[in-house]
């Protein structure tokens, strides 16, 4: 059997090893799931008319929904790799990554197990919240078949983008409370993003923060694609941060799983 046949059975193997985890553990996804529908409700249903009228929609609160769903969308995606930096904290420091040294598996495949594992699980959220987005009103009619295939795509790079990162804190860290910690900025930085206000509207002086941060490049292409919106820059922008994360957190994760165990 070739180098990588082997390497693609053995992360097949992790692979379903973290899905079975996941599923014996849902607990742990329901809540990182839960706070992005919990918002989608609240912005809609408490501040959707007023959020309305200020982005110019006037009583229509359809408008608000169509402009907060693709930050929704994104802010799963941040959201999920979090129980990703925990899953793999916890292999680290309760000895089954040291078992895996010991076996003739590939010795990446504990590390691409994690990183599939995590961007289905994204993908799934996404879909979960998505439904609720279209129950409560958003719909995107003017996107095309192309649109809403680049629209997955670039869901998929980001998660893949995070998710390596999520990978290289969970083994940085030195037990899973702090890999949960240490995994926040990725649920924070999309509420300081364009996700729920233009960045137009808010203040000068924190502006070119939310304006460069990952994710409102990527929400702002989002939106472009499902909803017919300017992209611009934004398109180019998501993509190059998607990479430089991915291949950051790539190099990070294989650093620390490559170094022997003290």
């Amino acid at each position: 059997m070739s180098t990588l046949s082997l390497a693609a059975r053995d992360s097949t193997t992790m692979l379903r090893r973290n899905l079975l985890h996941a599923r014996r553990y849902p607990s742990l996804t329901l809540n990182l799931l839960l706070m992005p529908i919990v918002l989608l409700l609240l912005f809609v249903y408490v501040f959707g008319d007023v959020m309305s009228a200020g982005i110019g929609g006037g009583a229509d609160r359809s408008a608000y929904i169509a402009y907060l769903v693709p930050g929704i969308l994104l802010m799963t995606i941040g959201s999920t790799p979090a129980g990703t930096a925990v899953s793999v904290s916890m292999d680290m420091t309760e000895g089954i990554i040291a078992r895996f040294r010991t076996m003739a598996i590939h010795r990446g495949a504990v590390l691409i197990g994690h990183v599939v594992g995590s961007v289905l699980q994204s993908v799934l959220s996404v879909v979960v919240v998505g439904a609720v987005a279209v129950a409560i009103g958003f719909r995107s009619t003017d996107a095309t078949p192309v649109e809403w295939l680049a629209a997955f795509g670039l869901l998929v790079l980001v998660a893949t983008a995070f998710t390596w990162i999520a990978v290289g804190m969970g083994m940085a860290s030195p037990n899973a409370e702090a890999a949960g910690n240490n995994a926040l900025p990725m649920v924070i930085l999309p509420l300081i993003s364009s996700a729920f206000v233009p960045v137009d509207a808010m203040p000068g002086w924190f502006r070119p923060f939310a304006e460069y941060q990952p994710f409102t490049p990527a929400i702002e292409t989002l939106r472009g694609l499902l909803l017919g919106s300017g992209i611009g820059d934004n398109g180019w922008l998501a993509v190059l941060w998607c990479v430089a994360l991915a291949v950051l957190g790539y190099w990070w994760s294989t650093s620390l799983f490559g170094r022997d165990p003290k």
